[in-house]
């Protein structure tokens, strides 16, 4: 009883949840839910919603409620006892979930009640749901003869076990790497706060002069900034070869590649399909492959011409202004911010000292309030680390849902930003349960007694997961499989947070989240004017590489053969190189190492779904273009109405009907990818 991930009806007690509640507190919810299905598949008669999936429903909140926490602390304090913990449980959990997917007696209830006379009188969020569950136990194998059920609930759980595996060698090969640098020439360029943080962590370790990492706060600023083109050089390529056979054997994420291609494939033939690709767009709004591959060569055939220009340009700059006759790809960061500082007369570094941690969170949430007529309050809760911080948001006094706010890098975190859910919404036996969002990312944090301060890249990735925040936060719906982002086709769940970025750009929002850290005055309106004026440089070719990453994993997906074993990751580097040539404009040296610290499709939820990115952008943009709407004729894109309009139709509504009715609510009309590139200067002159 006295077991915290087994009482998580408020919050989680990070403050007493240990490592040795982890096995027996999923064990007992594991033990719950099998008891339960089999107490509801043996009942005679046709099921209905209240006997039937709202206990179901219930039980399998409990379990995912404390696996996420789990997951959770495993993402953001890995040290060695959390990861044996997960790793331990990891099997277990993925074993019931493929049980579940897989039980036919289940699934025949299921078909009952969606076959039985009381189906049409549910409601059609409820409907949907039902339709949903079919669906996913189809895609689960639950209709696979009896014989090959233990193959495919083999392979979900070597899946799991891998992607953990691959997550876990890219967060100790990143760790495992340092420069340090003893003489100050060495360091040249580099600004001030990266380098007091690098001294920092050099002090901490016993050594003189500067230490650099590859933890992205300490990493990029090397890469754009440093005069030292050796420095440069060794940590990209240290970073570049991150979890390859370069490293430690152990970390070698390569065989690991090869054999979850391998295992996706044979999980997708077994349920019919021709290639994994094919299975994972099921849920997705696009219909097939080769409808994605022709959305993204469409992009690609208008932004490679934009991309060139930009190459061609910073070529001929690094030559006639830097001495760089041959410009190599650990000079490319380097001198992109030369040629921007020539060109449009200020850095990033210029820009980061009027955007302080405390002001830009003030100017987010004065955004949200502005949008949405919610207010967004400090409150208390315990947390797994003293840095993480706790906010509740309200309207007109009422708790809508909380959100813990975890900005700055450690160790022991995992790279990159995301959001994910603590609790979602959802109305059961219990009543009302609002819901709880964590929101992470790996900014600077503050150094020399000044608060952090965030270069404009930060300002947009915080405004983008707390996009993805709202989604969850703000939801209206009390159906728990559709509630905030569950049921959301996963090609639509990246709009609202690339939506939010669009604020990042406009006047009105930057000038009132801006106060420069020693001076305390506004971004300057000239400062903003330049910004802006460089908004798209280089967007081709920002563009074509994001096109390489989704066209590499749709490909990889549904081209490579793995009917014969893991694929070799030489044929992996291949299909890379192939795409490159069709879509890049840069290309990395033989030995980068690219697909092994791919994360978002072997460790996280975007295989085959990676252009997810860019079909999100194309609804973002043509959903922000209402705010512009709005501002040509009411002055001002933080429109109270157009704000409204977007929660109802788009955040409120979660999943409980499908992203295109919701975005025609929102528009009027299908989307269209005009703004898009309007928005990044890809249009004729």
């Amino acid at each position: 009883m006295s077991n915290p991930l087994l009482h998580l009806q408020a919050l989680p007690d990070f403050d007493a949840i240990r490592p040795a509640h982890v096995a027996p507190a999923i064990r007992a919810l594991i033990e719950e839910n099998r008891a339960l299905i089999a107490r509801l598949t043996a009942e005679p008669g046709t099921p209905d919603w209240d006997g039937f999936v709202a206990p179901l429903t219930e039980a399998g909140e409990r379990l995912g409620r404390a696996w996420g926490v789990v997951g959770h602390l495993h993402s953001v304090k890995d040290i060695p006892e959390w990861r044996e913990a997960y790793n331990q449980m990891l099997p277990e959990v993925s074993r019931f979930y493929a049980e579940v997917g897989q039980n036919l007696a289940l699934y025949n209830k299921y078909k009952a009640l969606a076959d039985g006379p009381a189906f049409a009188a549910l409601s059609p969020v409820r409907r949907r749901i039902v339709e949903h569950e079919l669906r996913d136990f189809r895609l689960s194998g639950a209709e696979l003869p009896d014989e090959l059920k233990p193959r495919f609930q083999a392979i979900q759980e070597e899946l799991s076990q891998l992607a953990a595996k691959f997550s876990e060698n890219l967060l100790d090969a990143t760790n495992a790497h340092a420069e340090y640098v003893r003489e100050e020439a060495g360091v040249a360029g580099i600004p001030a706060d990266a380098l007091e943080a690098a001294r920092a962590a050099a002090e901490r370790d016993g050594q003189a002069g500067w230490k650099f990492t590859l933890q992205m706060p300490s990493y990029l600023p090397v890469l754009q900034y440093a005069d030292d083109r050796g420095l440069r050089e060794r940590m990209y390529r240290a970073y570049a070869t991150r979890a390859s056979e370069a490293g430690k054997p152990e970390w070698d994420n390569g065989p690991l590649i090869g054999r979850i291609l391998a295992l996706r494939d044979e999980q997708a033939r077994m349920l019919g399909y021709r290639n994994f690709a094919e299975l994972s767009l099921v849920p997705k709004m696009a219909d097939s492959p080769a409808e994605v591959l022709a959305f993204l060569r469409e992009l690609a055939a208008k932004a490679k011409p934009f991309a060139e220009r930009d190459l061609a340009e910073l070529r001929t700059f690094a030559r006639e202004e830097l001495g760089l006759p041959e410009l190599e790809p650990w000079d490319i960061a380097w001198a992109s911010e030369k040629l921007r500082v020539k060109r449009y007369d200020y850095s990033d570094q210029e820009v980061k000292q009027y955007f302080p941690e405390p002001k830009v969170l003030d100017g987010l949430f004065g955004v949200i309030r502005a949008l949405y007529g919610v207010d967004i309050l400090p409150d208390e809760a315990p947390r797994w680390d003293p840095d993480t911080r706790f906010f509740r948001i309200e309207r007109n006094g009422h708790t809508l849902g909380h959100f813990y706010l975890d900005l700055h890098a450690r160790e022991t975190k995992r790279s990159g930003a995301w959001m994910d859910s603590a609790r979602s919404r959802y109305r059961g036996s219990a009543g009302l349960s609002t819901p709880v969002a964590y929101l992470v990312c790996n900014f600077p944090g503050p150094v020399g007694g000044k608060p952090a301060t965030f270069t404009h890249d930060d300002v947009l990735t915080l405004f983008h997961e707390a996009g993805h925040g709202l989604h969850h936060l703000l939801t209206q719906v009390d159906e728990l499989a559709v509630s905030g982002i569950h049921g959301v086709e996963w090609d639509a769940v990246e709009l609202p947070s690339q939506f939010m970025e669009n604020f990042c750009w406009e006047w009105d929002v930057l000038s009132a989240m801006s106060a420069h850290v020693d001076t305390g005055e506004p971004l300057p309106r000239a400062l903003y004017d330049k910004m802006i004026a460089a908004k798209n440089f280089q967007s081709g070719m920002q563009t074509v590489r994001q096109l390489e990453f989704a066209m590499f994993d749709l490909r990889l997906h549904s081209e490579l053969d793995a009917r014969s074993g893991p694929v070799p990751i030489d044929a992996v580097l291949r299909l890379l190189d192939e795409v490159r040539r069709e879509v890049a404009v840069i290309f990395p040296p033989v030995w980068h190492r690219f697909p092994h610290s791919f994360s978002h499709i072997f460790a996280g939820g975007y295989a085959a779904g990676y252009y997810s990115y860019k079909w999100a952008e194309v609804l973002s943009a043509d959903a922000f273009e209402a705010f512009e709407e709005a501002a040509a004729q009411r002055g001002s894109v933080l429109d109270r109405s157009t704000g409204e309009r977007f929660l109802n139709e788009i955040l409120a509504v979660g999943g409980s009907r499908p992203a295109l009715e919701s975005f025609k609510a929102f528009r009027g009309r299908k989307p269209r990818v005009d703004a898009l590139l309007r928005h990044s200067g890809m249009v004729a002159a």
